[in-house]
């Protein structure tokens, strides 16, 4: 599918892409780039690669596909770094869950010889570095594709082509509609996470410390998700800032709804939102978006085979 595949940054998605890339056989060689020797040497010594760098320039040389797998925030200066040695004709992409910023930056640091095609694989755990990678993670997942209107249909094709052999589903959206999107489905609720885990801390010692030792299953997930890399978070939250205080703005009022409710004891209100709320997660477990399949030595995930629809369909456009 390609000649020449460079991953920038090797953390969950970098390696689980090379991991899913090298499986399926959708490269001749996988180049990797990250500035990190300790990552470069981690990298080798899983054999994720077939070329290691940490010269992000040297690493983009003759590939035909760049994956920029970084936090947002450094993207910018990942491109700045990259731009030179990009050959004519390639594609660069990313996985980052800000869009709008993103495809702002790599147009205005991406030479015009070059194809740029937003992309976000929803997928993911609380786990960081290359050796928390698998090639399953991608299967079953929504990624997002968010080209330019100028982006040529084949490249997006290609780009589509490549994450569908991953197991992913595809959806084209414009950058605006996926933050906005993303801010409900993602952003506002590691911020929620953040922010409860944040108010267990500030309490008193004994208190705390029982809140700890009895946490239930919900403050269980929220400690889960508040554990995420703070790096990435706080791009994600400077870059997406707009739609997040939007979404921000809309949760405060429903939570203020909730708070009349109770001191009102209205009952009947409580019961509808919780109803409804929960029609909504078997909703999510009826779409098979609730769990992960972790790998075992035993097991090897199969990848369903896919037939995209046209490029035309509306329904994977928004």
């Amino acid at each position: 599918m390609f000649k020449q595949i460079t991953i920038i940054g090797f953390g969950l998605i970098g390696s689980s892409l090379a991991r899913a890339i090298k499986r399926h056989k959708l490269a001749d060689r996988i180049v990797c780039a990250d500035q990190s020797r300790e990552v470069c040497e981690k990298v080798k010594s899983l054999g994720l690669a077939d070329e290691i760098f940490t010269d992000l320039a040297k690493s983009v040389k003759d590939s035909d596909l760049v994956v920029l797998c970084v936090p947002v925030g450094a993207m910018q200066s990942v491109a700045e770094k990259i731009a030179p040695a990009l050959s004519a004709g390639a594609i660069v992409t990313d996985v980052g869950s800000v869009k709008t910023s993103v495809m702002k930056t790599l147009q205005l640091k991406i030479p015009a010889k070059v194809h740029i095609v937003g992309g976000h694989p929803i997928a993911g755990t609380e786990h960081s570095g290359p050796e928390a990678g698998f090639a399953e993670l991608f299967i079953g997942r929504w990624c997002i594709l968010t080209p330019m209107q100028h982006t040529e249909l084949r490249v997006v094709e290609k780009l589509t082509k490549l994450w569908e052999a991953c197991g992913s589903n595809i959806e084209i959206m414009d950058p605006e509609h996926h933050d906005l999107v993303l801010g409900i489905t993602s952003h506002l609720p590691h911020l929620i996470a953040y922010t409860i885990v944040g108010t267990a801390t500030d309490m008193e010692e004994d208190l705390k410390g029982e809140v700890i030792k009895f946490s239930a299953s919900g403050f269980r997930d929220f400690t889960r998700i508040a554990s995420s890399d703070p790096v990435m978070w706080r791009d994600v939250f400077l870059n997406n800032k707009e739609a997040v205080l939007e979404i921000l703005q809309r949760f405060t009022e429903d939570l203020t709804a909730m708070q009349k409710a109770i001191r009102k004891g209205d009952g009947d209100y409580l019961y509808q939102t919780f109803k409804e709320t929960r029609d909504i997660r078997k909703a999510i477990i009826e779409a098979g978006q609730a769990t992960y399949a972790y790998p075992t030595k035993s097991q090897e995930a199969v990848v369903p085979e896919v037939v995209p629809p046209a490029a035309s369909d509306p329904a994977r456009q928004r």
